[in-house]
This record gives structure tokens, C-alpha cells and sequence, in this order.
């Protein structure tokens, strides 16, 4: 065979890379990144990021049952916090109100100290409603929660369409990956220096308006009821979800899920009393900083 067979094979490798690299980087050419609003958070630095009003792809045609169909969705302005409550924080309302019951393996002295940067987990969802609600927020509803973690591209992950990796999520340990706060999670603000040089994507694992860990880490409560065939006639405007129900949603994965649980548009749901160490939340509120309802 002769020699410039395989220095042409080389060429178009390279070609080949560069392309890949190329594409993954096209992903991330995203103009309606949200505003961070300082003046709405009593949480760790960033604060809330504030979403636009306008319509986004809720939803999918090729998942679960409960996942269609994909469908138009338009929501007011809100806003949404950043990253995860971390441990640092739930602590504060432990502090404060000795009637709630800290999560299993709790650690005072481990809240307030290193790893009081993980994400607070073993949360239910009463408790999840209650401290969002004690630091005058709330939480999102699941249409929110879907925009914030997709924006309005119809990406499949909320770094876009490419499988995700370990050091843009904390994902698949597997049920029996549980070692310890420090170990088991990553702080609720990494995840955004890996893949730059490989593929292109410079803001990590980071959603499309710069929210952190919407897929895996922690599964993250919303405000919604479930029902698995809601979306056939969900409102167009602002949906709430059903008025009752057995089970809340959950969304983003955990650090014990499998790639196809992290999707954007994956749902799954559990009773608002279940507890367990993959489950974490973030709050929201209406509004932004820059609403006219709130300009005096």
C-alpha cells in the first residue's frame, strides 16, 4: 500500500476532528442568555437568573409516554436560582425551625463547613416548599424548570444535544454509588471548565441561560403535580400542572442516573413525603428585577 494512503488517512481524521469540535462549539452560538438579579437572592453568589417571556419547546416525541408530545409553551418573566440549595443553606432553616426533620446522614458540623457547598439532598418535597417559601420564593413550576434547563433551541441536555460527560456532570454512580456528601457530590458551582479543548464547549455544563448541574448531582423537585398524559392538554400559557395528585415531579437526574435521565424533557415523580439522597431542589420567583410591575 502506498505511503500517501495513510497520510491521507491522517488529513481527514484531523478534518474530521476539527469538524466535530466545530458542531459542538455551533451549540453554544445561544444570544438569549438570562440576567442574573443580585437583588432577588439570599443565596450563594450569582443569585436568580432571570428568564424571558416568550415561547420554548416543551416536551419530546421520541422518549417516554410522559414526555408527549412536544408542544409550544409560553411563560412570563421569572426568575430562577442559579445553582442548587446547598447544604450551607438548608442548614440556616434547621437552625431556625428545630420542627423540621434534617435529611438522613445530616451533618451540622459538614453543612457549615467544606462540603457545605453540595447540594442540600434527602429533601422532600413539603420541605423543599417550606424553605423556599421561608426565603420569600417558591418553586418552580415544571414548565420553568424546563425552560430554565433548555432555553428555547430544543437542545437535548442543557449544554445541548451531545451525550454528557463526567466533568460537565455528576451522573451514573448506580444505586449503591452513595459513599459520603464530599465524595458522592460535586459543589453546586463546578461543572463548567471540562470539554473546552475537546469539543468545543467552553461554558461546561452549564444550561443555555447559565444555570449550573440542571442535569444530574441532584433530581429537583417542582411545584407540580404529575400526571404521565398531561401535556395532551396542557395549557398553552404559563401551565401549573394538575390541580391534584399522588405524586410531584421530579427533573434533572441525580448522580445515580443513567445518561437518559439528564435529558431536558425526562420526567419522574415520586410522593411528597419520599426521602432520599438524591433528591435536591432550587427555588424560583415571579418577576425580574427589571419588571415594570416592580419599578416605583
Amino acid at each position: 500500500m502506498k505511503p500517501n494512503f495513510f497520510l491521507s488517512m491522517i488529513v481527514s481524521l484531523c478534518a474530521l476532528s476539527l469538524s466535530t469540535n466545530a458542531f459542538a462549539a455551533e451549540e453554544w452560538k445561544y444570544t438569549e442568555s438570562g440576567e442574573v438579579d443580585q437583588s432577588l437572592t439570599d443565596g450563594p453568589p450569582g443569585g436568580m437568573i432571570v428568564i424571558p417571556e416568550g415561547e420554548f419547546l416543551m416536551g419530546g416525541n421520541e422518549g417516554s409516554r410522559n414526555e408527549r408530545p412536544e408542544h409550544t409553551v409560553w411563560l412570563d418573566r421569572y426568575s430562577i436560582d442559579r445553582y442548587e440549595v446547598r447544604m450551607a443553606e438548608y442548614q440556616t432553616i434547621l437552625d431556625d425551625d428545630y420542627s423540621i426533620e434534617p435529611p438522613p446522614l445530616w451533618d451540622d458540623g459538614a453543612a457549615t463547613g467544606k462540603v457545605g457547598d453540595r447540594p442540600a439532598v434527602g429533601i422532600t418535597w413539603n420541605d423543599a416548599k417550606r424553605y423556599c417559601e421561608w426565603i420569600g420564593k417558591r418553586l418552580p413550576t415544571e414548565a420553568e424548570w424546563e425552560k430554565a434547563a433548555r432555553g428555547t433551541d430544543g437542545r437535548r441536555y442543557p449544554w445541548g444535544h451531545m451525550q454528557p460527560f463526567v466533568d460537565i456532570a455528576n451522573y451514573n454512580q448506580g444505586s449503591t454509588g452513595w459513599v459520603s456528601y464530599p465524595i458522592t457530590l460535586s459543589p453546586v458551582t463546578s461543572g463548567t471548565k471540562g470539554m473546552s479543548v475537546r469539543h468545543g464547549l467552553k461554558e461546561g455544563g452549564k444550561s443555555a441561560y447559565g444555570l449550573y448541574h440542571m442535569a444530574g448531582n441532584a433530581s429537583e423537585w417542582v411545584n407540580d403535580w404529575y400526571d404521565r398524559n398531561y401535556y395532551e392538554d396542557s395549557p398553552h400559557k404559563n401551565p401549573q400542572g394538575p390541580n391534584e395528585g399522588d405524586f410531584k415531579v421530579l427533573r434533572g437526574g441525580s448522580w445515580e442516573d443513567q445518561p437518559i435521565n439528564l435529558r431536558v424533557m425526562a420526567r419522574s415523580k415520586a410522593e411528597v413525603d419520599y426521602q432520599d439522597l438524591t433528591t435536591g431542589f432550587r427555588c424560583a420567583k415571579d418577576g425580574g428585577e427589571n419588571d415594570k410591575s416592580e419599578e416605583k
